[in-house]
């Protein structure tokens, strides 16, 4: 569910109060563990956290003109959702793997449910999440390490596309 709203603040007004309280903790966290290359803003209808065009100027492969996402919170309609890349990253990204299999590792001891889809990390209250875990993964990834799994990523997927037929 996208929001229209142009501002985190206008965002976060428009929930209901215990959505807005459950976010506005996760955000805290956020805020508090991010690295200072990072920028908060609207994107995608979503509270967005990205590295802006100033530190990668590529900006994201799929829409040059947008920042390279790093996070989003959302609230959707059955559940609220915590979009961090770096915990999707795949088992055959080297360093990258090792981040998302720590992330993993780390929740199970925490004894909560991981409601994982294919994208973002569901939960329905703030007591579903390990805040403190949040934190320290975002912590773990700056700005600089970020942009290096992502290139490296995304030249893997450009190895593996078939070529292009051109006529």
């Amino acid at each position: 569910m996208q929001s229209k709203a142009a501002t985190v603040q206008a965002y976060l007004a428009a929930l209901p109060a215990d959505r807005r309280a459950a976010i506005g903790a996760v955000r805290d966290v956020i805020l508090e563990n991010l690295d200072s290359e990072i920028e908060e803003g609207m994107l995608y209808g979503m509270i967005g956290y990205y590295v802006p065009h100033r530190v990668y100027p590529p900006g994201y492969y799929t829409d040059p003109k947008q920042p390279l996402p790093f996070a989003a919170l959302a609230s959707q309609k059955n559940y609220m959702s915590l979009y961090f890349v770096s915990v999707y990253w795949e088992p055959d990204q080297g360093l990258a793997a090792k981040h998302a299999q720590w992330f993993r590792d780390e929740w199970a001891k925490t004894g909560k449910k991981l409601n994982m889809g294919k994208s973002c990390i569901r939960f329905r209250k703030l007591d579903d999440l390990p805040l403190s875990l949040i934190g320290k993964a975002v912590k773990r990834i700056s700005a600089r390490t970020y942009i290096r799994h992502y290139e490296a990523a995304l030249a893997g997927k450009r190895k593996d596309r078939p070529p292009s037929k051109k006529s």
